[in-house]
């Protein structure tokens, strides 16, 4: 007589309105309580713990309880997951086979759907099992679908749609889809548009609130109990600065129009920003906070003060490229006047410039002494190819036709890897079937585990050979030739560093951090050297 096995039970569950689930036959009392009357009577069950993702889709597996179920069956607490029925578990058909058919059986956990009638225990996976869920993805989408052609139909009709308001406005409480003034905010947005049309820029207008100890939108927000984020708002950034003045001026929603759409966003991807033409403006849908003519005029000084900047003069050619390590805000430049440095550039962390060492420190760094660095640098760099590529090639000719990669000792090795991975999977069906014992099929296993490693590791020290053998390829990359070819610079300019730098990052004590555009490349050239 076999022992019977225990199963520590994970029982999942899910909800999502965006899904289209059906709040009543899906709640999740609903999922609790069909999981509970199915394991009452089973003896050889016990519930570990209940997983639950209230509010997640199931398009996409990263969702919180999702994962800590995960680790536990990582960490060998659980053996069993049971769910309602496939789409609590998820609707992407292609995750969703890859846990069920592939990573389940790999970790020997038993899976269980009660209204599918699925029982990876009992009986393999039915052929239906892939259009099921296929079907579910399909669903999820039809209804993502109509979601945002429901959406798209309210910000068309002047409706308000968004989670958060504009600063000035909230939401009606009789009517959710209808904006009301917020006074308070409201008074120091007519302020700003004041302060801007009567001559004051937008860095001053930013100092003279932050002065006042006015707190900014974003935690404004906050502080009415709203759990928001701003998207433009970096971690450390709890003040007004240029751009939150900047956008504010610009926000049309001030004048009474509603101004939806400005986003987009697929059913698995992430927003992004869509083109102004396509944005979704209705007029007159709430009560203005700033006046038409109040609004033309600061329309007007916002165009008649946007120049076009002369590179000869006007911009560094770190512009655009050089950051605080500390704020993540951008340095800007200051040039030295008669009695102070005249002439001499240096570059200061924009957040201390604009609002005050109570914010962040100078971070000051010189630009001659910056372009010295940089120089200095890209020459190190560019010798250490030098260096490196003629070492490679008297390794690569010591090396010899004789010890060269052939195609079949490459095949064999992948022919064996995949026989040893089918013999792992038939063992598990043969311990599902009762052909062998847990004890057998365990042995088996960590036999077929330990074959798999040695051939994995064999094929990977084969393809590190055939890596050496094309190493010197590398060297003919495109960023690697320009590197060479600028072997002999002397001086920076814009060109040069809108090609090679993707970041500069400076620090107190001029300390800096570079990233190149080729710092890639770079790492899996010297990576590749011969063991």
């Amino acid at each position: 007589m076999k022992k019977q096995l225990l199963f520590n039970v994970a029982e999942y569950i899910r909800l999502s309105r965006e899904d289209g689930d059906k709040a009543e036959s899906d709640s999740i009392g609903n999922q609790r309580k069909l999981i509970a009357d199915y394991l009452k009577d089973k003896d050889d069950f016990v519930l570990y713990d209940t997983y639950v993702d209230d509010g997640f889709t199931g398009t996409n597996f990263k969702r919180p309880a999702f994962m800590r179920m995960i680790e536990d069956i990582e960490a060998g607490n659980v053996n069993c997951v049971i769910v309602k029925d496939l789409s609590r578990f998820g609707r992407d058909y292609i995750d969703t086979g890859k846990y069920l058919e592939r990573y389940f059986p790999d970790h020997d956990i038993r899976f269980i759907s009660i209204t599918d009638n699925i029982d990876s225990m009992k009986q393999a996976y039915d052929m239906l099992l892939p259009i099921k869920n296929i079907f579910n993805e399909q669903y999820a989408r039809d209804i993502s679908k109509k979601v945002r052609s429901s959406m798209k139909a309210k910000q068309k009709a002047g409706e308000f749609i968004g989670a958060f308001t504009s600063y000035g406005y909230k939401k009606s409480p009789t009517d959710k889809n209808k904006l009301v003034i917020d006074k308070y905010a409201a008074g120091v947005v007519r302020r700003i548009f004041r302060m801007y049309i009567s001559g004051l820029g937008k860095s001053s207008i930013a100092s003279a609130l932050n002065k006042e100890g006015i707190v900014c939108p974003s935690e404004y927000k906050k502080m009415n109990g709203e759990n928001y984020r701003n998207s433009h708002k970096l971690e450390s950034t709890s003040y007004w600065t240029y751009s939150t003045i900047n956008r504010l001026l610009q926000n049309e929603m001030y004048v009474g129009n509603m101004v939806q759409g400005r986003k987009t966003q697929r059913m698995r991807g992430k927003q992004y920003a869509t083109d102004k033409d396509d944005w979704i403006i209705v007029k007159g849908t709430h009560e203005a906070i700033i006046d038409e003519d109040t609004w033309n005029k600061a329309q007007d000084l916002l165009k008649r003060r946007t120049r076009d900047l002369d590179l000869n003069t006007n911009m560094s050619i770190f512009a655009g490229f050089i950051k605080c390590g500390d704020c993540g805000r951008s340095l800007v430049k200051k040039v030295g006047t008669p009695g102070h440095g005249e002439g001499i550039i240096n570059y200061y962390c924009g957040t201390y410039v604009r609002s005050g060492r109570q914010y962040c420190t100078p971070h000051p760094m010189p630009h001659l002494v910056l372009e010295k660095i940089i120089l200095d640098d890209l020459k190190t760099i560019i010798q250490s190819v030098d260096d490196l590529r003629e070492v490679v090639r008297e390794i690569y000719a010591a090396i010899g036709a004789a010890k060269r990669v052939t195609v079949d000792e490459k095949n064999w090795l992948n022919t064996e890897l995949e026989k040893v991975r089918k013999l792992k999977k038939a063992i598990y069906a043969d311990y599902r079937e009762g052909l062998i014992s847990k004890e057998e099929y365990v042995t088996y296993r960590q036999d077929h585990l330990k074959k798999e490693e040695q051939l994995e590791k064999q094929l990977k020290s084969l393809e590190e050979r055939q890596e050496l053998e094309t190493n010197t390829d590398i060297f003919e990359t495109p960023w690697i030739k320009r590197l060479v070819e600028l072997r002999s610079i002397e001086k920076l300019d814009r060109d040069i560093v809108v090609e090679i730098l993707h970041e500069i990052k400076v620090y107190e004590d001029h300390k800096i951090e570079i990233t190149y555009n080729f710092s890639d490349e770079l790492a899996a050239l010297f990576k590749s050297q011969v063991p």
